[in-house]
């Protein structure tokens, strides 16, 4: 596991995964990258975690993207792919973590920090925040696919291509603008304002929170039937969970539920 990926959890369920590599502007080394994804699979998997937030440690960067110098030590036409395009959860560990993910974004997101950040289900971005997707520039395509899938899809094809080909920064102001970001805060508020966006999640079911994601961004994918399909399937297995009945029952007796997640 690399040192510069950090992770907490504290008493309310709240994760808390920490980019921090101070020197290189949380640029990603291969070493950074696979204790990134393995950290999300941990947290994903972990009961004891119901919200998960991503967030940069060096004030004033988010994520650079990939370390360049780790990128030249091999040549490209050596060097290997991270997973096949069926391990989903290689190339897209955020979009696939079954827990909420929230995005707390401060300064420059670039590259794979870009893709990272579209992978967010909510991004929160401080006012100095900004985002390119410069991969045209090092003669790729944007390397997780979710630039190229996934952005479209949250600001359009036009704006996305836009950014795309030119490589080109999204401002936080343009980017709040477009419904990119959803909050726009001062730097120093950042993490408070991504932990009160979190605690509004805790109130609501594990057990359904999880199908929600999943039946949205699968849904991305299949037609109407096939969702309703999938929709229907989930539904059922609600309402046969312990948080659906908890939830029926908190609401008669006039309490806070006490959801299991089960």
């Amino acid at each position: 596991m690399s040192e510069f990926i950090k992770t907490s959890v504290d008493e309310r369920g709240i994760a808390t995964l920490l980019i921090d590599r101070n020197d290189r502007r949380n640029a990603m080394s291969f070493a950074m990258l696979n204790s990134f994804i393995n950290r999300i699979a941990e947290l994903g998997d972990d009961p004891a975690v119901h919200v998960v937030v991503v967030t940069g440690g060096d004030q004033g960067s988010f994520c650079a993207g990939t370390d360049l110098s780790d990128l030249d030590s091999i040549p490209g036409k050596d060097r290997g792919l991270r997973g096949t395009a069926q391990e989903s959860n290689k190339w897209w560990p955020l979009l696939k973590c079954p827990k909420p993910v929230i995005g707390a974004i401060d300064g420059p997101a670039v590259g794979m920090g870009a893709e990272y950040t579209s992978q967010c289900d909510i991004r929160i971005a401080t006012t100095r925040a900004r985002f390119a997707w410069n991969f045209v520039h090092r003669g790729l395509v944007p390397d997780t696919g979710a630039g190229t899938w996934l952005l479209p899809r949250l600001v359009g094809p036009q704006k996305a291509l836009q950014l795309l080909y030119s490589g080109d920064f999204l401002s936080a102001e343009e980017a709040y603008a477009i419904g990119y970001v959803s909050q726009l805060v001062a730097p120093e508020n950042l993490l408070a304002a991504a932990y009160a966006e979190a605690e509004k999640y805790l109130r609501g079911s594990p057990f359904a929170l999880t199908r929600i994601k999943a039946l949205v961004y699968e849904g991305l994918e299949r037609d109407a039937a096939d969702h309703m399909a999938a929709h229907t399937a989930a539904l059922k297995e609600c309402f046969g969970s312990n948080d659906h009945h908890e939830g029926v029952r908190s609401f008669l007796e006039k309490r806070t539920p006490r959801f299991t997640g089960t």
